[in-house]
């Protein structure tokens, strides 16, 4: 099952993204032996209309053109269910076992995300109650995703 990463905002050179890329390169390595690839990070700028409402419809539409071929989609949303590092593992390890071709983590605007993308989500999952910058928001979800592959090799990396 093909992974990506789906973000509004792009990500300036600095620490968070050494560190985003540190993890990918570790996820893009460890997950082929569990029939899991990563299929990169898609990045859109901020819309610039008006209203939040027109931005968060804009930015959606971005998001659905990953979404080709029936992708599974997981919203990262404050208000989504705080999942652990082995839940999370369990949600890819569900996905790729159900025969799912692609999922896309999505990463909204400083808005959120559009109800017509709630309606597609499979899952909303919260890193916590706490508002993230959208730079750590990437961060966490990249070692999320190498975390989850060393989870389901039975890797030492996760220790509970």
């Amino acid at each position: 099952m093909r992974v990506g990463i789906n973000a509004i905002g792009r990500l300036k050179a600095g620490a968070e993204r050494d560190l985003v890329a540190r993890y990918l390169d570790r996820f893009t390595k460890a997950a082929p032996p569990l029939g899991l690839e990563f299929s990169g990070v898609s990045e859109a700028a901020e819309s610039r209309l008006g209203s939040a409402a027109e931005r968060m419809r804009e930015e959606a539409s971005r998001v659905d053109v990953a979404l080709s071929g029936g992708a599974a989609l997981v919203l990262l949303d404050e208000r989504g269910k705080n999942v652990g590092s082995t839940a999370f593992a369990q949600l890819i390890a569900h996905q790729r076992d159900a025969g799912t071709r692609q999922m896309v983590f999505a990463i909204g605007g400083p808005d959120g995300h559009a109800p017509v993308l709630h309606e597609k989500a499979s899952q909303l999952i919260s890193f916590g109650a706490a508002t993230w910058p959208h730079q750590l928001v990437r961060v966490m979800l990249a070692e999320q995703l190498y975390r989850a592959a060393t989870i389901l090799s039975g890797h030492p990396y996760h220790r509970a």
